[in-house]
Parts: structure tokens; sequence; C-alpha cells
């Protein structure tokens, strides 16, 4: 599969140190606003895209599956095009799976990584196939929006916020239906445990403490695999913790990026 150039907010001088940050399944680049705007400000060039078939950027092609690894070649052709050489890498749940392989597969790339809410593996396929096969009999995301949604974030958050539990949920059933069964397809085909022992660069894994979709023990294993990660729980939070507990991110990134790498 040709890789794709994602669509993209590129905001920051060119001599600044680039964050590139990439979303979860069902998301646009807008749940990284509150980063976005803080990272900008502490002087970072920040890049925020949509994944391939979510948002404007474009879709899967036509007969070909799509992949983690193509996910991450489409990062790298985003990266050569805006010229930058190596970047901290920060990826929520599908951005997460893509980020990991990207440090494995393109280490000079990559100069700090960050993973939120995600994993290296999350059986049982069965389940991602079935959903892939609900959207695309449907004609649309929405279909799943309700229930997906709910498990995006806290019973608590939900109560206090709901103008913006709705605004995800319209985020989540306006992605174009092909694009999201297709990364739904990457992630039952995706085993990316393997490659966790390949990671050199510096990781800070990030859970939620009530992510329902992707649960601790996941993190936990992520950590464990990767040599010298670090582990933070945000807690209370669910699945897309850039937006029930934007501070607390910010801060997990801007720490990760102050410290000195552990080397063992």
């Amino acid at each position: 599969m040709a890789s794709a150039l994602l669509h993209h907010e590129d905001r920051g001088g060119p001599d600044a140190p680039p964050i590139l940050l990439a979303g979860s399944l069902g998301t646009t680049l807008r749940i990284w606003d509150p980063q976005v705007e803080a990272l900008s400000e502490r002087g970072h060039r920040t890049i925020a895209y949509d994944q391939r078939g979510h948002g404007r950027s474009p879709g899967p092609d036509a007969g070909a599956p799509l992949t983690i690894a193509a996910l991450g070649a489409d990062a790298l052709a985003l990266l050569d095009h805006l010229g930058i050489a190596r970047a901290t890498f920060v990826g929520l749940s599908l951005g997460g799976m893509v980020g990991q392989w990207l440090a494995a597969h393109a280490p000079d790339r990559v100069d700090r990584l960050v993973l939120l809410c995600t994993t290296a593996h999350l059986p049982p396929a069965s389940a991602w196939q079935e959903r892939a096969a609900a959207v695309r009999a449907a004609g649309s995301v929405g279909v799943v929006a309700e229930a997906v949604v709910a498990r995006w974030v806290t019973d608590g958050y939900a109560a206090a916020h709901p103008q913006t539990v709705a605004g995800l949920r319209a985020m989540l059933a306006g992605q174009p239906p092909d694009g999201y069964a297709a990364c739904c397809e990457a992630i039952a085909a995706m085993d990316l445990r393997g490659d966790l022992g390949a990671i050199r660069a510096p990781t800070l894994v990030v859970a939620a403490a009530q992510d329902l979709a992707i649960p601790l023990e996941h993190q936990r294993r992520l950590a464990a695999g990767i040599v010298d990660a670090r582990l933070a729980i945000v807690d209370p939070g669910a699945h897309v913790v850039s937006v029930e507990q934007p501070a607390a991110v910010y801060d997990l990134i801007t720490d990760h990026l102050d410290r000195e790498p552990l080397r063992t």
C-alpha cells in the first residue's frame, strides 16, 4: 500500500523541537487541541494529524488491507514532507500502536516516545472484524458511536461534560465508514509484541485507571517489554485521556521531554 499524505496541522517554527501527535481510532486531530496549544506556547513545533481513513486524510487503497505498518509509513511520509528528520512521537490508542511500529522499525526518526492508553496486541480479532462488518453494513460509524464513546470517558466526566461527550460522539459518527472499518481490521491483525524489545527511544507509557477499552494490564505489559520504559497512571481517566485529563497529559508529556534518558 502506497503511503498517503495525511491531513495535519503544523504549529511552531521550523527550528523548534518537533512533536508528532497521532490519535485513536475514530477521532481526528481535534482531540489534541489542549496539548497542542500548551506545547506550542512552551516553544515546541506540534504536528497533529488525522489517521488514514479519518477526518480529512485520504482513505485506504481499494482492495489492499490496511496495516499498522502502512499507518506507520504514512507517518514517516508526513515527516519527510515536512522535512523533519527526527521527532518526539505521542500516540493515543491506535496512534500508540503506530508509535510502537515507528520506534521499532524507524528508530532514527523517533527521539522520544509517549504511548497513551494503547497496547501491542488486542485480541480477539473477531471482535474487530465484527465491528468493521457492522459499520460497513450500516454505511455509518454512527451504528457503534453510543457504545464506543461510553468507554472513552468515565461516568463522572460524562455527567459533568455532556456537551463534550456529545461532540466526541458526533466526531466518531462522522468518520468515513470504510476508513474506520479498515483501521479496525488493522488492529485485528496487529501483533507488535515481538517489536517491543527493539524500541530504544526513551519511552513513557501512560495508562488511564478506568480505561475499559484497553485496560491497565496492557500498559503494564508495554512498560515491561520496552527497555527502560516508565509507566504513569492517570486516575480518574478513561480511554480518550487527552480530552478527559488534558492538563495531566500535558504535564506527563513535558516531564518526559525534560528527563534525561535512562540506559541499561
